[in-house]
């Protein structure tokens, strides 16, 4: 029944409510608990049920009859059964993304993670000795061939390795580093806090735009440990600039036996990939909002992004490098921390060392990862990031009009279009390299853009896109597989849903 009569006392709605047990025996329930535990439908029809009465309570009109209960029942139990982390379908082009998990796993590592996870390993056992192992014996010898170094060290991510080696090497001690790299990344992490927890004393030198060699040369005193270079990953300064080069820090700190510490954040490991060509795509007319315009096909190949490489790092003479697993490495949340041996081994002893180390499935999925990287040509076609930011703007044309096409057939009333545009790396890195693109925009006659991306979000697999304009707008460069398919279909449902709903109501979340 509907308790909207205002001749209904509340306490006689409640007194209405079916008792927990007569619920229970109700066909629809009973052939629920085949399908789940009986104790969970139990508790589930006591949530519904509780909720009911409070909601009455209140003066709100809910229905109490049996089937409408029995409907509440089945929702709650198909949401409760859901897992909460879950995939997502990511359209708007932003290949890091640090919403969406950045960079996803290829496929090598996925079957790393299942192949560790599923039985024991020899995470901490030297197989040819027996012996108790360490873990970090899995990637060393892999991370010395790739990048030069003498040594590694992996821990959970960048974070902890910056805090950890600052930690070890200047706790109580100066560490130089230049005004314009004093950053602030995501989640508020802010490196003049993380130098303070790791107990070393922060010495600014130069100025936002900038910083000479002999700003850090006049900063040096007795208590000088550090020179600490970072990337600044999620911004650039443009224009009236200047900036130490890598090299001269290295010289300098050789001339002082002081260490260069070199925080690279999104950890490009090389730049030498076998790119794909390029094609120039059509000017771009309004762009989605962020005021920027692709630039030259050739901006978009990896030998020509300002984005500091690893090799490079080790290369010039840097005493410890580190950089993140998950970013433009193509792997799962990680640190790493590669240079001298004897540097390594003093890090490695710290007690925190223990605290911020990973799991086994970082480790399977990392070196599963790591390993792609000895054949560059299957690398740039297995690691998605890398496969998602070499896609040519003639294949996203391609995919974006298959799209169009397909949302088109499907949801006939939309308006349906597709523009150049661009998308971004994300997750900190390349932040001013627009990567062209093409993308497909969607305007519902009836319902409202921003509304519509709510819809989409509610879907059993979720889809994110941008919104732009009044309209959603769906990037191809960041879809893979049957995703295209997946999104034409959610907004079909989304249309019916809309037609479906009484004048000045939302289409239901009913998936």
């Amino acid at each position: 029944m509907e308790t909207s009569d205002p001749g209904n006392s509340w306490q006689a709605a409640v007194r209405e409510l079916p008792a927990v047990d007569h619920l229970l025996r109700q066909p629809a329930l009973v052939k629920l608990s085949e399908d789940y535990p009986r104790g969970e439908v139990v508790r589930v029809v006591r949530l519904v049920l509780d909720e009911r009465r409070a909601a009455l309570r209140r003066g709100e009109a809910v229905a109490t009859d049996v089937p409408s209960l029995a409907l509440a029942v089945r929702q709650r139990l198909y949401e409760r059964s859901r897992p909460h982390l879950r995939k997502v379908i990511n359209a708007t082009g932003i290949v890091l993304h640090t919403g969406l998990g950045r960079a996803p796993l290829a496929e090598e590592a996925i079957d790393a993670l299942v192949q560790t996870a599923s039985r024991y390993n020899n995470l901490e056992i030297d197989l040819a000795t027996g012996r108790r192992g360490s873990r970090q014996d899995h990637l060393r010898d892999l991370l010395r061939e790739l990048t030069g170094a003498e040594d590694a060290l992996v821990v959970n991510n960048n974070a902890a390795a910056t805090f950890l080696v600052l930690n070890t090497l200047a706790a109580g001690r100066d560490v130089v580093i230049s005004r314009g790299q004093l950053v602030e990344i995501g989640g508020s992490y802010r490196l003049p806090e993380i130098m303070a927890a790791a107990q070393c004393r922060m010495v600014e030198v130069g100025t936002t735009n900038r910083t000479r060699i002999t700003d850090y040369e006049r900063a040096l005193g007795e208590n000088t440990s550090v020179l600490l270079r970072v990337h600044t990953s999620n911004f650039r300064l443009r224009g009236f600039t200047e900036s130490a080069s890598l090299e001269e820090l290295v010289a300098l700190a050789r001339r002082h036996n002081l260490l260069v510490v070199d925080d690279l954040g999104s950890g490009l490991l090389t730049d030498e990939w076998p790119w794909p060509a390029e094609s120039v795509p059509p000017a771009i007319a309004g762009g989605d909002g962020h005021g920027a315009r692709p630039g030259p096909p050739s901006a978009t190949n990896p030998r020509n992004w300002d984005e500091p490489t690893v090799r490079g790092s080790v290369a010039a003479g840097a005493d410890l490098t580190l950089f993140s697993g998950d970013k433009l490495l193509g792997g799962p949340q990680a640190g790493v921390i590669v240079g001298r041996a004897d540097l390594i081994a003093a890090v490695r002893k710290n007690p925190l060392a223990r605290a911020v180390r990973p799991g086994k499935l970082t480790f399977a999925a990392l070196e599963a990862t790591l390993r792609l990287y000895r054949d560059p040509g299957a690398a740039v076609l297995r690691i998605p990031v890398f496969r998602m930011l070499a896609r040519t703007p003639a294949e996203l044309e391609g995919a974006a009009r298959a799209l169009a096409q397909e949302i088109s057939d499907r949801v006939p009333e939309a308006e349906v279009g597709v523009t150049a545009d661009h998308s971004e790396a994300g997750g900190g890195s390349l932040p001013t390299l627009p990567f062209p693109t093409y993308v497909v925009r969607v305007r519902f006659p009836r319902l409202d853009a921003e509304k519509a991306a709510a819809e989409l979000r509610q879907r059993d697999v979720p889809i994110i896109c941008r919104v732009h304009d009044e309209a959603l707008v769906f990037d191809p460069r960041t879809l893979e597989g049957d995703e295209s398919a997946q999104i034409a279909a959610a907004l079909a449902e989304v249309a019916l849903e809309q037609q479906a709903a009484p004048p000045g109501a939302n289409a239901g979340v009913n998936r």
